[in-house]
């Protein structure tokens, strides 16, 4: 039954998205086939609300708490990925308001934050400014050929919104940065992605250039890259594997990683371990 109200799911809300901008956009649609979709929707709902009840119910009787069987339920029910993509989007929008504020997150009092960003910003601010260069112009022909309302202020609301996740894209990679404490390397990138590195396993720590990543996060055997503008240039070498959870959910183990710091002298002074001091003679 789960099986089925995921596909329904899936099914229905591009279905739904479609019927609405159709609807807003002014397209004139037969009464009954409008009548059959929202009755479609209705049933999808309720066939969504039974199995997460059912869900509930087995984790309840299973011995969980309200708040835990309730989160039991919903992961059962919607895939580990889409609940991935929209974690994504809450932590944009939480960046967005750290970076207004100027601060920075996961950053805890004695530790030493190494920043990425700077080698990507300036890009992708020049391509934020294109995106809303090309919302300004799909506005402008929509009004000369004479557009219906509904359809304009559709197009409008969806370029906006993907601005909007492009500048909180910006946001969560300044707002989040490696994070290096007595007791850990926290390598991330933005809102999408975040490992931990107990220090105890580092065993070296390289600072080699490399200007050819294919990708951002991706894993080559048992190495692991987290690359920004398709650069890295920090090695660190573990003395046993560890796991990586990937954007979208997938594990890797990984026992040599590469990543990407805007000061590597700066980050390979505070990543190599620190020598105890000799005893006075």
């Amino acid at each position: 039954m789960v099986r089925i109200a995921r596909a329904v799911l899936f099914a229905m809300v591009p279905m739904e998205l479609l019927l609405a901008v159709l609807l807003v956009s002014g397209v004139s649609l037969p009464r009954p086939l409008v009548a059959a979709a929202e009755a479609a929707v209705v049933a999808a709902f309720v066939l969504e609300a039974t199995t997460l009840c059912r869900l509930f119910g087995a984790e309840r009787r299973g011995g969980a708490d309200r708040r835990t069987a309730l989160r039991a339920a919903y992961g059962r029910l919607v895939p580990d990925q889409v609940r991935r993509i929209m974690g994504f989007d809450v932590k944009g929008m939480v960046s967005l308001a750290l970076w207004v504020a100027r601060r920075r997150h996961g950053v805890p009092y004695g530790a030493t934050a190494l920043s990425y960003s700077r080698a990507q910003t300036t890009t992708m601010m020049i391509f934020l400014f294109a995106m809303v260069v090309e919302l300004i112009v799909a506005e402008i022909l929509l009004r000369a050929f004479g557009a219906p309302v509904g359809l304009r202020t559709v197009v409008l609301v969806a370029d906006a919104y993907t601005v909007l996740i492009v500048l909180a894209a910006i946001a969560a990679c300044v707002t989040r940065p490696h994070v290096v404490s007595a007791d850990e390397v926290r390598i991330r990138y933005g809102a999408f992605f975040d490992l931990r590195v107990p220090r105890e396993r580092i065993v070296q720590v390289r600072h080699v250039r490399n200007f050819n990543e294919n990708g951002t996060i991706k894993v080559e055997g048992d190495r692991l890259v987290v690359a920004v503008a398709s650069q890295t240039n920090l090695i660190l070498e573990l003395t046993e594997p560890i796991s990586a959870v990937r954007p979208l959910g997938r594990r890797a183990e990984a026992r040599v990683i590469r990543f990407f710091a805007d000061d590597p002298s700066a980050a390979i002074h505070v990543l190599r371990p620190r020598r105890e001091h000799a005893p006075e003679s």
